[in-house]
């Protein structure tokens, strides 16, 4: 059944929700950080739309056995906006949802750290792909700084193997082709199962397993909003599908007025103990 029907309509419904909700759980994308200068993959100007060669870099079978791969990723990392971006509107939502006391948990596919750079509460983000601050081993599971990893780049590096075992590096980052961490996808799927509200921002909803976090949330009885500039495979399923920019959705959404105060979050637990 088609839920969201109307742009009015739609909006009254999401200010509705968000004013009703006492645990919501955000699932956030690409999208969240365009307007920080960091560009989506599939949208009409995204990485991917622009180059579909440059998806071979976030593909681990070739990255592991192409050592061209290996090194136009790292100039590609060395390059990456995240370094100079800056947390927008979008996220700084999301940190007054925080204070508010009814955010449970941020499930994020962005690798960027702008959440957490917004304030928002580190034990409240949930990295379902990684983070490019950070580099691991793929022989020996050895993580460092990537920043350190980037100045031997930059004195000439050009794929620069681990010190400790000589084995391939590459960004703390999940690849096509690798899994997400146990741990991490066991706090999301609680942090679904777990809320009456579902916020899904900023993303297609269409790589898995995070996609998969909506279906859980609505199956568990949760209500779904979704805020995204592009159709979801999601939409019908949705109470609310907004379409405008995030910048101004999310906010006006945070500072939709309570009704009834809201249970305090501290009686929740953390997402990680949700049972």
């Amino acid at each position: 059944m088609q839920r969201g029907t109307g742009h009015g309509a739609d909006w009254q419904r999401a200010r509705d929700l968000f004013g009703g909700a006492r645990r919501i759980t955000a699932l956030t994308g690409a999208g969240v950080s365009t307007a920080s200068g960091i560009p989506d993959f599939r949208g009409p100007n995204g990485v991917w739309t622009k180059n579909p060669a440059a998806q071979r870099l976030s593909d681990i079978d070739s990255y592991v056995a192409d050592p061209q791969v290996r090194e136009q990723a790292w100039r590609s990392r060395a390059e990456h906006p995240a370094w100079r971006a800056e947390p927008n509107a979008a996220h700084r939502a999301f940190v007054d949802l925080d204070r508010s006391g009814r955010l449970g948990a941020l499930l994020t596919q962005n690798i960027d750290e702008l959440h957490q750079r917004a304030g928002l509460d580190p034990d409240r983000v949930l990295e379902l792909h990684g983070t490019i601050f950070r580099t691991v081993c793929l022989d020996c599971g050895a993580t460092g700084p990537m920043s350190a990893a980037l100045e031997r780049v930059a004195a000439g590096e050009a794929d620069p193997p681990c010190r400790s075992c000589g084995g391939i590096l590459k960004s703390a980052t999940v690849s096509f082709g690798q899994s997400l961490d146990p741990g991490v996808l066991r706090s999301a799927q609680r942090a679904a199962l777990n809320c009456d509200l579902f916020v899904a921002a900023g993303t297609s909803l269409t790589v898995h397993p995070a996609a998969d976090f909506a279906e859980l949330a609505v199956r568990a009885g949760a209500e779904l909003i979704i805020c995204n500039a592009e159709p979801t495979p999601y939409d019908d399923a949705a109470a609310a599908v907004l379409r405008e920019p995030l910048v101004e959705v999310l906010s006006a959404l945070v500072a939709a007025p309570l009704i009834d105060p809201p249970r305090p979050l501290s009686t929740w637990g953390d997402p990680g103990t949700w049972s």
